[in-house]
């Protein structure tokens, strides 16, 4: 299903370092930006679900099963870098953004806002 957005550069790849999130502000969502080791690239919500705080760019990026991972810094609940689900507690998600790379740079698909 192909959803409704725009594509925003963030920033160039070399700017990001493996299993160290970055933060990025655009417009007005901040989103936490993680490079693994494999090259695999995320791009989630840099709001804690749980805490409210902007803190998921400092999560701890680790792994469930085949299932990359990052658990917020403060009170370590574990969320699916792909899907947003929250391992330890049913009732947060945190949200994920599709990512790409073109000519070096990083991309991430914003949706469009809602209509009022």
């Amino acid at each position: 299903m192909n959803h409704p957005g725009t594509w925003i550069r963030v920033c160039s790849l070399d700017e990001l370092e493996p299993l160290w999130g970055e933060a990025a502000l655009i417009g007005d969502e901040q989103l936490a930006i993680l490079l693994l080791p494999d090259g695999g690239l995320y791009a989630v919500d840099n709001r804690d679900p749980a805490t409210g705080s902007f803190v998921m760019s400092r999560g701890i990026v680790g792994s469930r099963g085949d299932r990359f991972t990052i658990a917020s810094p403060l009170h370590k609940q574990v969320y699916d870098l792909e899907t947003g689900e929250c391992f330890t507690s049913a009732e947060y998600s945190l949200r994920t953004y599709p990512v790409r790379v073109e000519d070096g740079e990083v991309h991430v698909h914003l949706p469009l806002p809602e209509a009022a």
